[in-house]
Parts: structure tokens; sequence; C-alpha cells
């Protein structure tokens, strides 16, 4: 079979202000026709550099400095950029990973998806957009003639990734670089591009270079994985050997740092330990060296090359033959099977938060956001509460709500007994130590023109607690308790990596010794093997404290191994809330079933042979939510009675409630109605 992409020994430096990045180091690849090939690693590798420079869009200062990229035969290596031009969008395109940066704010989505069309093809304005309407009914976009005149920032994030697509496939290129397309996206609209780019690959018989470093969506996808690791590729197989036989140190400890459903929550997850090199100042020898059990003197001395076939190849001293779980941390000291204890630090009292309009208009009524609508839930000492759901559901609004940064248009939020919603001033600066927020994105949380140690003196500062002498004692304590240096006070946020970002934000979280974390996705923007660190780092924080956390993550798996008791929201209600147990291995609501079902097990033969998803469409909007059970409009299982009567929560056994009038299993006689 003749590559349609051939990729021979590139090389991709970046010239920066005081060293030279060696992004790309001799990377060999080949696509061949309606396969997918997935590239997977930690940020950082040159994953998504070795994509741009397959399509010539390097950044200032980048450069290819060796190697060959032939593209149905042409060589693009060298080619000038006029000449480039008509090959992008045209032969190859490329998802990006980030789609509100990649579109254009100030124009439609019609003129952006019928650009190249008018581009490449030459078709006139009108042809153009009735083309681009096709490619978006086929991107899965509802109502593709309306969405035309809207623009991105109007778009749901799963829409503009749809977008996205539509504008790479509207020209039916032969190879598509998708480069994280599903980040941060939730698990059903996850689930729906995924099988989208299937359906599409298939169609019109394209080859696809997936770049990603979540392993379930390499195990659903891929034909052949190659995984790259500072630069340099380590290993390269099909994703059936990957996963049962892969034996580069650096790949199976990606492999065995994935939370999954059946983990046991009581036993930390194994972890890659360390952070991956400064491509400006690589070490000499293998570049995992310091970061490998299996390393050796050789290891620091000479940089393995890429040896072996097209079957298996990998660049190691010591390939492993041995078992995953050989890699997993050694358990906590103790028992760290959680027992919440009865006193209740958190209780939120049919809370409901709308957001009205600006200016009072006679479609202020309608223009209402219904962002909570009666939501109760209350959290003991020393208990983690996960919080799951798909974007705009609610969830960040309750979290801000439970934290004082909003008030509730109704019902109440008690902190350890007493009502923090009329609470102003003095009296809630000082109700706030006990209660404190990690965030999605620690590097925007984070002031950038603030030295760490500022950060963490900050609060000290705010709540007048000791002394400098003492603050600066209270600083040194904490960052050794998140696993960092107290050099780390004098470094600024852009000086760290995201795992050391997220660690700051847990110590600052931590350093007025709060009796709850509120913690809104607190490892979506982290690679697998840090994101890992992070949530035993959690895990063992709260041992040490008693603490207690309600943790909001689309994340299932993350929620399965944090979590003893879990609420999944959907559209501003809570639908079901039970035991982590319960929940996944019980599910009773069609919303939270088709949620687990969702979920990309990192394992390919059992990940292609599960049933599809049956959730489809998008979240309706919070302004105009539908009569009766709001889930009725995606729900598969919908009658009449869904629409005229809203259900309310009923008892499936001990401590699991569900709002639903056909449930998954039949309820115990006990109902309580909530609201």
């Amino acid at each position: 079979m003749t590559s349609i992409l051939q990729v021979s020994h590139l090389s991709t430096w970046i010239q920066a202000r005081k060293s030279e990045i060696r992004a790309v180091q001799g990377v060999d690849l080949r696509l061949e026709a309606g396969e997918t090939l997935c590239l997977v690693g930690e940020s950082g590798c040159g994953k998504s550099m070795t994509g741009l420079s397959i399509m010539g869009l390097l950044p200032a200062g980048g450069r290819i400095v060796s190697g060959s990229i032939r593209l149905n035969g042409r060589e693009l290596v060298g080619l000038a950029d006029s000449e480039m031009s008509k090959i992008r969008g045209n032969d190859i395109a490329m998802i990006f990973q980030n789609p509100i940066s990649s579109l254009n704010p100030a124009r439609t989505v019609g003129y952006q998806v019928s650009e190249p069309l008018r581009k490449h093809r030459g078709l006139g304005k009108r042809d153009a957009l009735n083309r681009a309407e096709e490619a978006l009914a086929v991107a899965g976009v509802p109502h593709p003639r309306e969405r035309l005149s809207h623009y991105p920032h109007e778009l749901s994030g799963g829409l503009r990734q749809r977008v996205m697509i539509a504008m790479a496939l509207v020209c039916e290129p032969t190879v598509l670089i998708a480069d994280e397309p599903t980040t941060a996206l939730d698990v059903t609209i996850q689930y729906q591009i995924l099988q989208l780019l299937e359906n599409l690959k298939a169609r019109l018989g394209m080859a696809v270079l997936l770049i990603t470093h979540d392993m379930g969506v390499v195990a659903r996808c891929a034909d052949r994985v190659s995984v790259m690791y500072a630069g340099r590729l380590v290993e390269s197989t099909k994703a059936t050997t990957l996963f049962n036989g892969a034996r580069h140190p650096y790949t199976r400890g990606l492999l065995a740092s994935i939370p999954r459903t059946d983990h046991d929550s009581r036993q930390p997850l194994a972890s890659i330990p360390g952070t991956p090199p400064d491509l400006g100042h690589l070490p000499p020898g293998c570049h995992f060296a310091d970061r490998c059990f299996a390393q050796s003197s050789r290891c620091h001395r000479d940089e393995p090359e890429l040896t072996g076939n097209d079957e298996h190849s990998l660049a190691c001293w010591h390939p492993l033959d041995i078992t995953a779980e050989q890699l997993i941390a050694p358990r906590h000291d103790g028992d760290t099977a959680r027992r919440p204890a009865a006193e209740q630090l958190l209780d939120l009292r049919s809370v409901v938060k709308e957001f009205l309009p600006r200016r009072r208009s006679p479609l202020a009524r309608r223009a209402t956001v219904n962002a909570v609508s009666g939501v109760s839930l209350s959290i003991s000492r020393g208990e983690t509460f996960g919080l799951v759901g798909e974007s705009g559901c609610g969830k960040t609004t309750l979290a801000r709500m439970t934290v004082a940064l909003d008030k509730p248009t109704a019902g109440d939020v008690i902190v350890t007994g007493e009502s923090i919603v009329s609470l102003s001033g003095s009296k809630l600066r000082l109700k706030r130590r006990d209660i404190q927020i990690m965030y999605q994105d620690p590097y925007s949380s984070l002031d950038p023109r603030m030295r760490v140690g500022a950060i963490l003196r900050e609060p000290l500062m705010l709540q007048r607690v000791g002394d400098r002498e003492e603050q600066e004692d209270a600083i040194a304590r904490v960052l050794a308790e998140v696993g960092l240096d107290i050099g780390t006070v004098d470094r600024y946020p852009r000086e760290l990596s995201g795992g050391q970002r997220q660690r700051v934000g847990l110590a600052r979280a931590l350093i007025l010794k709060p009796r709850l974390i509120v913690a809104d996705e607190p490892v979506s923007a982290l690679d697998v093997s840090i994101r890992s660190q992070v949530l035993n780092l959690m895990k063992e924080v709260q041992a040490t404290h008693g603490l207690s956390y309600l943790v909001i993550s689309h994340d299932l798996t993350v929620i399965r191994y944090l979590a003893d008791r879990v609420g999944v929201m959907y559209l501003g209600k809570l639908v079901e809330t039970g035991g982590s147990e319960d929940i996944y291995l019980r599910p009773v609501h069609p919303y939270t079933a088709s949620l687990i079902r969702g979920i990309l097990i990192p394992d390919p033969a059992r990940e292609r042979s599960k049933p599809d998803v049956a959730i489809t469409g998008e979240v309706p909007s919070a302004i105009d939510p539908p009569s009766g059970c709001r889930f009725r409009t995606r729900c598969p299982r919908a009658a009449a009675i869904c629409a005229g009567e809203e259900p309310s929560l009923r008892s499936f056994g001990e401590g699991h409630m569900a709002a639903c009038h056909f449930p998954l299993s039949s309820p115990t006689e006990v109902e309580i109605a909530v609201g």
C-alpha cells in the first residue's frame, strides 16, 4: 500500500530568546488511505509542532532544519508559502485544538466554512455558502442554514468544534490532522465528535493523524500509535499491541496513569515522577532517563535510536516485559478508606440562581438564564462530593455560590452551620477561611505579575494571619506539603509547568487551613501523568487535614477516583445523586447511564465493542428550558407525561435518589419531593 503522507527524519527547531528549542528531532511517520495514526505524549513533547511542520504553519523563529515531508509523492519541505497555501485546506487540512481561538470572531460561520471553497475551488459566494451548509449538516451541526449567519461566540464548545471539522473537510482533503479535537469537551460531545470523524473518514477515504494525550481516544480510534517524548519518537506500533504489550517505560507509565472506573479508590494512581525536560536544554543520553525506574548509567550517556520494524519499533536500552501494575506507586500510609463524619460542613437548600438581563425590556422575562433551579445537597467532614454533567448545566454557578462569589436568587447556603447568603464585609471575609476554591486553569487564575511567594502570602495578609515571619513559615510548610521546593517562592507562574501551577493553586487553597475546598475541573488541563500526581496529592492532603471537597469535573473517571458521593446535574437540576458505586454500577436515570457509557475505556477491544451512546444533540438553552422533564428532548425513553409533569426525586436505595418517570430500575417506596 502506497503512503499518502510520508514524513522522514523530520527535525524542527525554534529560535527562542536565550536558546534554540529542538521541538521535533528525527521523526518518521507514514499514513495510508483510510488509516488513523495517533500521535501521543505529554504536553511539550512535540506532537502539535509535528502537525504544524507538516502544514507549514510554524511559529515565528521556527524552521525545518532537516528531513522530508511528502504528500502523495510531492515534497512539501522547501515549498514557497504561495504553493503551500494551495495545498493547505485543499489536499491536507487541520482541526486545531482550541476552536474559540482558531475561529475568527469577526467573521460569520458561513464566511469561514465557505472560504476554502472560494479559494481552492473558485466557487461564487452563493454556491460556496450552499456547500458550506451541506458541510455543516454532515458535521452534525443542527439547523445548518441558521448557523451560517452566527458568529463563533454564539455557539457552544461542541458546535464550535463541529464548525472547525466542517471547515477542515469542506474541500474533502486526503489527509486530516486533528490536534486534540476533543480536549475539554463533555463526554457525550466527545463521543459524538469521535464518531463523526470515524464516519467521515470512512466516507471520504481520508488518512487521519490524530494528536492527543487521551489514551481512551487512542483506544477508540487508532489503527497505529506513535509515542513522542521530548521531541523524539520512543515507540511505534499497532494500537492493539500498544495497549497489550507496550515495552517502553514511558509508554507503560502513560497507560498505568489513566484513572479507570474499576480502579480501587483506596489505591493511589500510578504516576510518572518528575516532568518532561526543557526542549531548549536537553540532557545527554535518553531524555526520559531522569524519570525512568529502569535507568542505567548507559541511559544517561548514550541516546537510543528507534529500532525495529513496521510492526513494532522503540528507542530504549531496557525495554520492558513487565505488567503495568508494577509501575503503581505504594499505598498511602494507613487506611485511606474514607469514613465521612456526621458533622455537616455544607448544606445547600433549594438553591436557585437566575441571571437577569442588564436592561429591562419586553423580552426580559424570556431572556432570564435559569442557571440553577432548586438544587439541594450536603457535604460532611472528610467527604468528597463529585458533581458531573455537561457544560452549561450549572455546575460552576453552583460552585461560585458555595464560596460566596455569587448570591443565590433563592434558597440558602449553609457553611459550618451558618448561612453565608446574607454575610458581607469582614464577616464574609472571615467565613472564607473555611471555604476555598481551586480553579480550572491555574495559569489564568494566578496573577502573572506576582511571584509565587506573594501569591501565597496574599490570603494570609487579607485575613491578618500572623506576622511576616509566621507567614513565611506557613508558606514553606504548605509548599513542602504540595511537593514544591522552597525556591518556587521566587518564580512567576509563567516559569512553572502546568502541574506545578496546579500545585500552587492547591497550596493557595490550603494556606488558610480551610475545612472545605471547591475544586472546579482541577486537572482538566493536565497531561495524564501529571494529572495522576495531582489527584494523588489531593487525596493525601485530604487524609492529613480531614478536608472535604466539592469536586466538579466532566471527566467521570476523575470523579470515580475522588468522590464518595456523586451528583449528576442537567440543565440546572440534580437528576440523580448517590454513592459513587451506585452511580457508576447501578445508574437509574437515562442521562446518567448515557454519561457512564460515554466514558472512553483504554482498551481497544472493549471500547470498540461497546454499544453506542444513546444520548444525542446539544443541551437545550437555559433561557427557555423544556417543560416537564428537562432531559426529555434528548431521552430515548421519553413519553407524553415527561412533557407535562416534572419528575420529583425518588429513592432507589439508601442515599440513592433520581428524578425520572421511566427509570432504569424500580424505585423504593420512599419518595421525596425537592424544590
